[in-house]
């Protein structure tokens, strides 16, 4: 067999000599922007040329602060392409994490968002590496900046030749791209992406037992493209030729509600908190949404009670998924077993509800405290492991992480799981999320899961409280819908857990607040509702 290297330049190709008619769109600044693949490759050869102008070298990292927009697709492709690492950045990380990924990646050039340019303004003189600055807008002219050397991104591929000569034997296990945790915990740890993975990861992406993302799909990926490769949609959409709608910046719920309909998207993807506030537009028909046959939602689980709710009211199958920025991400994605379509209701849900079986490419195992293999029998509780080509073998530059993240050649995830005969995962917490009461564990995302069923909540967290006799006991903090608010107590939701819980399980508090913190990608923050209700347990 030929040694030919799995490269992110071969997916590009593709879609410029079979797609260059397929439409990709872009909510820019000002307005809807749109043209084809074959338009997509010129501006890609373009940047390349940009790039080499700028002196970027092979393997230097170029980083990017951007939103889901044409440009940052352009990136995406150009910068591993000629054999740099496109350093994708969290905009809303703190801005001292901002400063600590920026110089630990050690960043030649940083490309911006016109209204991000604020967030570099605060830190220039705490960035050490990088060398100039180049402004992404659709106006005429760049806003004015205190950053210096700055360009704008349109005048620069404006200069450049529409061609460019891609180097055809990279090394397929080089870096291509690299992404940062969002760190909970001390400062966040970075990941490098080979070409070799995110060809892989792409290819499976589009298998039809997991994304099944097809030439005839229309994608909305919502999942930021600064965190996690979007899931990897950009490579696979590219891959496969399926029109791409980019939401730009700061879409708020009317707008992917509205793109979905006016694009006729047929496949998006998320956090959960996303598709929950989508839902409160979607129900009362306020938006043509029939062309959308699947959500992929992930980040967290799902709760049951919106799978249903998609899927009863408005035809639309949720499906949860599940991945890691250490696994490029996606491992799990949850579709019934062929067989399992003539089950009961009751015991259908139960299966979609969990986080599903491990894709194609990769191996998996879930053991206890001591390594061993826990039964398959659904109730039995272990760590979550992976294993295979795109799940990283290293923190960069952290050797000590590394260390504490890998056992045997596997990568531990850190989420304690269980597993059913059919080899279906559901997790139960995070190993820091779980409650230990009594020497019990509780799951918080099972009572969560099922307080949001009740009719008037609209968000539910759990945490840990702490507790003199039983360690810790469940602090339910509750959301209720506008119209319930003052109307429902306490009791009320203890209530409802009744019966549907163990009795050990019901929590010793119930708060009612008004929103949940979320995480810089959408996550709920429990850390921020420890620290803000037990400073003196978790730390102020």
């Amino acid at each position: 067999m030929m040694k030919y290297p799995l490269l992110v330049r071969t997916i590009l190709e593709r879609s410029r000599q079979l797609f260059p008619k397929k439409e990709i769109v872009s909510r820019d600044f000002s307005s809807i922007f749109r043209y084809t693949y074959g338009e997509f490759y010129e501006r890609v050869c373009r940047l390349a040329n940009v790039l080499e102008k700028l002196g970027v070298k092979r393997g230097d990292r170029v980083a990017t602060l951007a939103w889901n927009n044409h440009r940052h697709l352009e990136l995406y492709f150009a910068v591993p392409c000629i054999g740099a690492v496109l350093h994708t950045v969290n905009l809303r990380l703190f801005s001292e994490q901002i400063v600590y990924i920026l110089n630990h990646a050690g960043d030649k050039l940083i490309f911006i968002d016109e209204d991000l340019v604020p967030i570099i303004e605060g830190i220039k003189e705490q960035i050490k590496t990088i060398e100039l600055f180049v402004i992404m807008t659709d106006k005429e002219s760049i806003p004015g900046t205190s950053l210096s050397p700055v360009y704008s991104y349109e005048d620069l591929l404006r200069e450049a030749p529409p061609v460019y000569d891609f180097p055809t034997y990279l090394d397929e296990w080089s870096p291509a791209a690299m992404c940062y945790t969002t760190a909970t915990t001390g400062d966040p740890k970075g990941v490098m992406y080979s070409h070799r993975a995110l060809y892989l990861h792409s290819l499976m992406s589009g298998m039809v037992d997991t994304f099944a993302v097809s030439e005839k799909d229309v994608l909305m990926p919502v999942v930021p493209m600064f965190h996690v490769n979007a899931w990897g949609l950009p490579f696979t959409a590219t891959l496969v030729g399926a029109k791409q709608v980019l939401p730009g910046v700061r879409p708020d719920p009317r707008t992917l509600c509205s793109l979905i309909e006016s694009e006729r998207v047929t496949v998006t993807a998320g956090v959960p908190t996303i598709w929950m506030e989508c839902f409160k537009l979607l129900e009362d028909g306020s938006y043509d949404v029939s062309s959308l046959n699947r959500i992929l939602a992930g980040g967290s689980a799902i709760p049951r009670v919106f799978i249903e709710a998609y899927e009863k009211k408005l035809g639309i199958n949720v499906m949860n998924v599940y991945g890691m920025t250490e696994t490029t991400p996606i491992t799990l994605v949850s579709r019934p077993k062929s067989y399992m379509l003539d089950w009961p209701e009751e015991q259908l849900y139960q299966v979609r509800a969990k986080q599903g079986l491990f894709v194609p490419g990769i191996e998996m195992r879930v053991v206890d405290e001591n390594g061993n293999s826990v039964p398959r029998d659904g109730r039995a509780m272990g760590e979550l492991q992976f294993r295979g080509p795109w799940i990283t073998e290293e923190y960069y530059k952290d050797p000590e992480r590394t260390g504490d993240a890998l056992r045997d050649g596997w990568f531990r995830t850190q989420d304690i799981v269980t597993v059913d005969e059919e080899g279906y995962v559901y997790i139960c917490d995070r190993s820091k999320d779980l409650i230990k009461s009594g020497g019990e564990w509780i799951s918080s995302v099972d009572l969560e899961n099922t307080i949001m069923a009740h009719p008037a909540v609209a968000e539910a967290v759990v945490i840990a409280m702490p507790h003199e006799k039983w360690q810790e006991r469940p602090l339910a903090c509750v959301v209720l819908k506008e119209e319930f608010r003052g109307k429902v107590t306490a009791e009320d939701i203890l209530e409802f857990l009744r019966g549907r819980v163990a009795k050990w399980w019901l929590p010793d508090r119930v708060e009612f607040i008004d929103e949940i913190p979320k995480t810089s990608v959408g996550k709920f923050n429990k850390k921020a509702l420890r620290h803000k209700f037990f400073p003196e347990y978790y730390g102020a």
